[in-house]
């Protein structure tokens, strides 16, 4: 079945793709658009994830859309008042009738002859088509189907039950149960304390420790201000101290790693026990910011570990047991419950195949343009947010640029735009500069950051802010009309 033709394709209803929606909405009211999504509902990762605790590790003033003000009390908000956000969001603005829900894209072709993407979905009823002049993706870096999961020896002898998060069981009652959580990261420390307020007990397991921070889920000065200033006033004027605060400390591990280091640890020596072993547990080989900081709203991980309802071995394993893990010390770790706590598995374009004039494109083979669109895949955007700041951040400003970018090729009269990099671009890094081992396994799937500007990714939402909302949209793009593509052509190029 073929769908009506389109100007812009969003592929995504989740956090990216509902702001998407509403910036082409105010900012480019002739366009034809329409949102398509793989799930039966909106919010993406937040609606995905149902995990106990499960919650942003951001604060929600930079998480969220610098059109709608956060108004709850808590800064550091939990996963159904994000959903809720989300919806609120599409209800608002009238987006919810544009989406069409239970469309998983597979495969992207790009047509120069007529310059446009038909894009193949499969839905319940069976595959259809859609054809639009600008496919912009908004589903996110990771596969909503799996999530990364390591093999161990012995599995099939565990007596118990073993879970990922990604899929955590609705039902699951783990009241009284002895749980092992494996992982360090978001995830883990999200789980840990929330789970150790009905467990009997529970232990974190880790190879290697994670930087973590804490601070308070609400923020008393955002509180101050709005009951005192308009909400979006107050907003603004909070997000952009948040933003500061941020961009300052991220500065801070990049210039005086070692500085950062003793403040983290001597702000963790003060919310644990004074004989507690900071050296094992939580003094990481790398420096801050090297991999994501953990964020402990309201230092929940560290009051369970000092009541003695958690704990964390900092170890590897050896093997699984009938009753749990036995570790290469030599220790077991008594289980009821197995939770693979290990991370995400990376994916480019929502798993979708892509064509260019008949010949395959990979974004690995690519270079990143100003962080949202790619070397070689005309008329296509990606709502790619920040790793070292709140994600929305960056996909506000990539949504605002897409407009400018949509409206300069409709004042111009051009069909097609295609990022072009000059001869002296080369590429240097992959483009998210994290060495956590979900990066590093995925990198496959992520495009390339360049020497030079505008093609570095950059970790700076001030720099982008002038770049994407000021600077010119037509620098080192080729801009043209709809043309054929000889098969000559192709393989000259």
């Amino acid at each position: 079945m073929s769908l009506p033709d389109l100007d812009v394709l969003i592929v995504g209803a989740g956090l990216s793709g509902i702001g998407a929606a509403v910036h082409l909405k105010q900012k480019c009211p002739n366009e034809r658009w329409a949102i398509i999504e793989g799930r039966d509902a909106i919010g993406g990762t937040w609606d995905l994830f149902r995990y106990p605790g499960i919650r942003s590790d951001s604060d929600m003033y930079t998480l969220g859309y610098r059109f709608k003000p956060w108004t709850a009390a808590k800064a550091i908000a939990d996963g159904p008042s994000i959903r809720s956000y989300i919806r609120e969001t599409a209800q608002e603005h009238g987006i919810t009738p544009h989406i069409r829900f239970g469309h998983k894209v597979t495969n992207a072709a790009w047509d120069s002859a007529t310059a446009r993407w038909t894009v193949t979905a499969t839905t319940a009823s069976g595959p259809v088509t859609l054809t639009s002049r600008f496919l912009y993706m908004c589903s996110g870096y990771y596969n909503y189907a799996q999530g990364y999961r390591p093999t161990w020896p012995g599995e099939s002898d565990f007596a118990g039950q073993i879970i990922h998060p990604q899929f955590w069981p609705e039902a699951l009652d783990y009241t009284g149960k002895r749980i092992v959580v494996i992982g360090s990261g978001a995830t883990a420390v999200t789980l840990v304390p929330e789970l150790a307020k009905r467990a009997a007990h529970v232990t974190m397991l880790q190879r290697t420790p994670t930087w973590m921070v804490s601070r308070p889920s609400a923020d008393a000065i955002a509180n101050l201000l709005r009951a005192v200033l308009p909400a979006q006033t107050a907003y603004n004027l909070t997000r952009w101290k948040n933003v500061t605060m941020g961009q300052w400390f991220y500065k801070q591990t990049r210039a005086n790693p070692s500085k950062v280091r003793t403040a983290l640890l001597g702000r963790l020596a003060k919310l644990l026990p004074a004989d507690y072993d900071l050296e094992t547990h939580f003094t990481p080989g790398y420096n801050p910011w090297d991999q994501r900081l953990c964020l402990v709203p309201d230092a929940d991980l560290f009051q369970a570990l000092s009541a003695g309802t958690a704990s964390i071995a900092t170890d590897q394993i050896d093997r699984f047991e009938s009753g749990g893990i036995r570790l290469v010390s030599g220790k077991l770790l008594e289980a009821d419950i197995i939770v693979s706590a290990t991370g995400l598995a990376l994916q480019a374009l929502g798993g979708m195949g892509v064509t260019v004039d008949g010949q395959p494109r990979r974004t690995a083979d690519a270079l990143a343009y100003k962080g949202m669109m790619f070397s070689g895949f005309p008329n296509m955007a990606i709502s790619f947010g920040y790793i070292n700041a709140s994600w929305t951040l960056r996909s506000d400003l990539i949504a605002e640029y897409v407009c400018r970018l949509l409206t300069h090729m409709r004042r111009t009269g051009m069909d097609i735009a295609t990022p072009t990099p000059a001869p002296d671009v080369v590429p240097e890094r992959v483009a998210m500069d994290l060495a956590s081992g979900y990066v590093q396994r995925g990198a496959d799937a992520l495009p390339r950051s360049g020497n030079r500007a505008p093609w570095v990714v950059t970790a700076d939402y001030k720099y982008d802010r002038r770049e994407l909302l000021d600077g010119p949209v037509t620098d080192e793009i080729v801009f043209s009309k709809a043309h054929a593509v000889t098969p000559m052509l192709e393989a000259a190029e």
